[in-house]
């Protein structure tokens, strides 16, 4: 399986045959390496509501058809324009031929730029024999090392920016937290609010943990 970084907090996981992609804030997007209009989709993954993170959900799902899993109340959102959407809640899982989604918790806020308020999550995104965790927008919390307890996590998708989610220092914390095997850092250099250095995440998180950091610029890859 193949993890693209297209930017920001958006994610394609694609094994030549099925792609899911998550969060895909294009449109608007300085970072992102594709146009919304190039997105291929099989399924659409949103941690949550916020702008730089539904992004072309909307115009991705209706071209490709693709469902959407969001958290039941963006779900709604979502239905009302006419997307296909699936709708579990925190601790709540949707089944694809392809594998599976969790929702699970993410410390964070969220509002639609339509204005429907929605509770933030994690994904736990089982993708054939591979396990990938999008953290979302989260600050750092204890109950995150629950998830790699339960689920031994492949690949971590990680915010690392600060300002409006856990700053790199938080973040090698998280990373400890989980355990995973890989951990590939997001949502950070988008702004200047969120501007990090991620070489130096990369060196502090291989130093206290046994994970391996993988820095992908926008449109780079990471086979797991």
């Amino acid at each position: 399986m193949e993890v693209r970084f297209l930017g920001h907090a958006c994610f394609e996981l694609s094994d030549g045959d099925t792609t899911v992609l998550i969060d895909p804030f294009l449109t608007g997007n300085p970072k992102a390496a594709i146009s919304a209009e190039d997105a291929a989709a099989t399924a659409i993954l949103l941690t949550h509501g916020h702008g730089d993170h539904i992004g072309d959900t909307v115009a991705i799902a209706k071209r490709t058809g693709a469902p959407v899993v969001a958290i039941v109340e963006l779900a709604g959102e979502l239905a009302g324009e006419g997307v296909d959407v699936r709708d579990p809640n925190l601790g709540g899982t949707v089944k694809f031929d392809w594998g599976s989604v969790k929702l699970v918790p993410a410390w964070h806020t969220s509002t639609t730029p339509k204005g429907t308020v929605n509770t933030p999550a994690g994904l736990v995104i089982h993708f054939g024999e591979t396990v990938v965790y999008h953290l979302g927008d989260t600050c750092v919390f204890s109950d995150m090392a629950l998830v790699g307890k339960r689920t031994p996590i492949d690949v971590a998708l990680m915010c690392i920016g600060g300002h409006y989610t856990m700053d790199r220092a938080d973040a090698v914390d998280a990373a400890e937290l989980i355990g995973a095997k890989t951990v590939i850092p997001c949502h950070y250099n988008t702004f200047p609010q969120i501007e990090t250095d991620a070489e130096a995440f990369k060196s502090d998180v291989e130093s206290a943990t046994r994970s391996d950091v993988v820095v992908l610029e926008p449109g780079e890859s990471h086979s797991a």
